[in-house]
């Protein structure tokens, strides 16, 4: 018994101290400490609550053939090859079961322990349909058959707002731009800890610390209104083949900006968000400044909208430079006044009253602007936002101006010399919509979790008022006959009235305003609607070269978002419509979501007849169907059985939005004509989708 103690004693301190290094190394092989777990990052979501982006599970398919081979189940695994490569075929049908069989075999020979399935990342859905195969249904260490899993970032409405949400870069939980990157802290969360212990060749996990998930961030974004503005942007662009289009939509009381769309044109001549030109280009805005220079004139008392101006022929002279009117080539606009100038954008009436009344002290001008919040920090919530830049006025020792030649004040007047993003233009005019209050745009309302409200963004007040009560309503006024009866005829509306001031500006470059192949252009149309009522407020901006005119081209823009934004508030006194009728007959249903189609129904009231469990509400869960109306009641048949990743789906008959979604969820890309339901499809249902496809819908 001695001499076995002294041998444990010494096995004990040969363990110790001599093979101390070498069992800590095993030791370490077999447990692994503070391996952090990654939180589920938060929802972005609109207004109304509707996700604009949100993490979905994403898996990366591995074989391990060792892991087979020492569970005895190679035979079993070989006897099933030629089913499981025809298996991996029919879910990944752009790989013949030859070739995935070749490659199977070749891990298999080479002992492979993560061999690659797919080479790309998928859904759940296609995890699940690849784990139900033969032998891939074992346990890991039994089949073999293993997954790496990552947090994938989706935008269910596709590339709607895609640079104000922003993104992620790649397969890493970096945020990259948008809102995503400025609440990046708020919606990544925190990691959490634990230990792993190698216990019979599996890996155990113990909790030390559990992650916390993100909180989600409410944005102000409208999706309606987005894909209005979206929508129309993109059509203009096309037509008259422009560089840059830009839209912002704000609420005219609040600030919040409910659409903010940044189109660019990519080298293969489509267009896509890449940056956030909204907030960040600084160009001489042009024309729209002309409202500020107006208001200045009028708020310091120097002129009323009664004040004439002799602008000649269309062209005068301002210090040896040639300062022309639009219309200089038409004999241009000679006597006109102050609301005149205004209403034919006259280059020589609004720098002429500028020039004449502040020639002497160009300071008060400056300062003038200034008092119009026009060159305030805005301090939105995207990293890289340009800020307003208005120079001053500097004077020497002997009271001499040392920055600012002659010709500056006229040409700084009409919108040169100046720079100043689309988001602050906007901004401004939004404050005249408001009686003179300024409001700071506001992206993101709240940040929740689990139904509790963590953080709340109220409306912020930036300036109670911005100019005199009297100086407001005249701006309004003439902002109004710009429309009604100027050179923004374009943006008018039968329906409601509309404020609002045209502009177009040579984009200078180099030093100079020329370009080799032509001029090149600014052109914007701001303004807000009703012009009595004002709800919203609106800027429309785009870059281009060769003919360009914001009145044209911009104005008719403004007139299709503010009258699509109209519409969308459009109710109905359905207490006249039910007034000397006995029973109302069922409303018409588009095709599509039949599930969301018979919740609403029901909430409304009528009666649906459907062939499946209408659990919207409770799931959200989409069910594809047909509906069709009959005197009382409506139909609704599921067809969601016919709906899979390879065929072309049936969208006849649906809105632009569920045919949009239903396509590119099936890997297409989707070509939009015209609006109201889906008329036809330029590839027929049922046939079969390769990569790459585009389907042309037209909406009537």
């Amino acid at each position: 018994m001695v001499f076995l103690g002294i041998v444990v004693v010494l096995k004990a301190a040969s363990v110790m101290i001599w093979e101390h290094d070498y069992w800590t190394k095993v030791a370490s092989k077999l447990k692994k400490e503070g391996v952090e777990t990654k939180p589920v990052r938060g929802n972005i979501l609109s207004d109304s609550g509707e996700i604009l982006a949100s993490s979905m599970p994403e898996y990366m398919l591995y074989m391990d053939f060792v892991a087979v081979k020492d569970a005895g189940n190679d035979s079993l695994l070989l006897a099933n090859v030629d089913t499981i490569c025809n298996g991996l075929h029919e879910i990944f049908p752009t790989r013949t079961a030859e070739e995935f069989k070749e490659s199977f075999m070749d891990g298999y020979k080479n002992e492979k322990r993560n061999w690659k399935i797919w080479n790309r990342r998928v859904s759940h859905n296609i995890y699940a349909q690849v784990q139900q195969l033969p032998v891939f249904c074992l346990n890991a260490n039994k089949g073999g058959f293993h997954v790496e899993e990552f947090n994938a970032r989706r935008h269910p409405h596709g590339s709607l707002a895609s640079r104000t949400i922003g993104d992620l870069y790649g397969a890493k939980d970096s945020a990259k731009c948008g809102l995503e990157l400025a609440f990046d802290s708020v919606l990544r969360g925190e990691n959490g800890i634990v230990n792993r212990q190698k216990v019979m060749n599996k890996y155990l996990s113990l909790t030390v610390k559990e992650p916390v998930d993100g909180a989600d961030v409410v944005t102000t974004i409208d999706v309606g209104i987005q894909d209005i503005a979206e929508r129309a942007m993109l059509s203009e662009l096309r037509e008259i083949n422009g560089d840059v289009g830009v839209v912002v939509v704000m609420e005219t009381q609040t600030g919040d900006v409910k659409a903010m769309v940044n189109m660019a044109k990519l080298a293969d001549g489509n267009y896509a968000e890449i940056k956030n030109n909204a907030v960040s280009d600084l160009l001489e805005p042009g024309s729209v400044f002309k409202t500020a220079s107006m208001m200045v004139a009028l708020d310091d008392g120097k002129c009323d909208t009664t004040f004439m101006i002799n602008t000649g022929n269309g062209i005068r002279d301002m210090y040896g430079a040639k300062m022309r009117d639009h219309n200089w080539m038409t004999g241009g606009c000679g006597t006109i006044s102050m609301a005149g100038a205004m209403r034919k954008s006259s280059n020589i009436g609004v720098s002429y009253i500028i020039d004449h009344f502040y020639r002497k002290n160009p300071e008060e001008f400056v300062a003038g602007l200034y008092r119009l919040g026009l060159h305030d920090d805005l301090q939105l919530p995207f990293p890289g936002y340009a800020v307003p830049n208005i120079r001053k006025p500097i004077r020497n020792g002997n009271g001499k101006l040392t920055n600012w030649p002659l010709t500056t004040l006229p040409w700084m007047s009409i919108g040169y010399e100046t720079q100043v993003p689309p988001i602050s233009t906007c901004t401004f005019y939004n404050a005249i919509a408001n009686g003179g209050k300024m409001m700071r745009p506001r992206f993101v309302q709240r940040i929740e979790k689990d139904g509790q409200v963590l953080q709340e963004f109220p409306p912020e007040v930036m300036r109670e008022q911005i100019a005199k009560e009297e100086t407001i309503k005249k701006m309004t006024e003439m902002l109004t006959s710009v429309v009604d009866a100027g050179t923004g005829k374009k943006a008018r509306s039968k329906l409601f009235k509309v404020a609002g001031k045209t502009g177009t500006a040579q984009v200078a470059s180099g030093g100079g305003y020329t370009r080799k192949n032509g001029k090149y252009y600014l052109i914007s149309f701001c303004g807000f609607f009703p012009a009595d009522d004002p709800k919203y407020t609106c800027i429309v901006c785009i870059q281009k070269g060769g003919a360009a005119s914001g009145g044209l081209m911009c104005g008719k823009v403004f007139h299709e978002v503010s009258e699509g934004i109209m519409a969308q508030s459009v109710r109905y006194n359905t207490v006249a419509a039910e007034e000397g009728t006995e029973e109302a007959s069922a409303p018409y249903v588009k095709n599509g979501n039949i599930n969301a189609a018979g919740y609403v129904l029901d909430e409304l009231g009528i009666k649906a007849d459907s062939d499946f469990q209408n659990n919207y509400k409770k799931t959200g869960k989409n069910v594809w169907g047909a509906a069709s109306s009959k005197p009382k009641s409506v139909e609704l048949k599921s067809k969601s059985k016919l709906v899979n990743k390879e065929n072309v789906p049936d969208v006849y008959g649906m809105g632009a939005r569920d045919a949009v979604y239903l396509l590119e969820n099936c890997g297409m890309k989707v070509k939009i004509q015209g609006r109201g339901k889906v008329q036809s499809q330029s590839i027929p249902a049922g046939e079969k989708i390769t990569k790459n496809m585009v389907c042309h819908i037209v909406l009537g």
